[in-house]
């Protein structure tokens, strides 16, 4: 790939995604550029992963059970909401956008 075509990359992606401070390999941004392309796909769509874990605090043993749902936004990007409950009671929740490149790779990646 040449430098001026990798400059195009650059820029196409970076209507859509914040890319402060992200290096990315020819791979990377042609895979960005195929998820911008194809993102009507993902539009609307959302993901649900559970888990549980067993940990110690304190008070003694005790499990978490976590809940994360992906939703792609209208605009390019990825809204996540976390959920914890303890089996003791305790839960928090925590709510993030995800715009940037590297949290796209990273989602992409981990949801082959």
């Amino acid at each position: 790939m040449d430098r001026g075509e990798k400059v195009r990359m650059r820029d196409y992606i970076g209507q859509h995604l914040d890319l402060t401070g992200t290096r990315l390999s020819d791979d990377q941004a042609q895979r960005l550029v195929n998820f911008i392309d194809d993102y009507d796909q993902y539009r609307g769509r959302s993901f649900t992963e559970n888990s549980s874990r067993s940990g110690w605090s304190s008070d003694g043993r005790y499990t978490r059970n976590e809940t994360v749902v992906d939703t792609f936004t209208d605009t390019v990007g990825i809204h996540r909401e976390q959920h914890y409950r303890d089996d003791d009671g305790q839960e928090g929740s925590h709510a993030q956008n995800i715009t940037n490149a590297r949290g796209i790779l990273d989602w992409l990646d981990t949801h082959r």
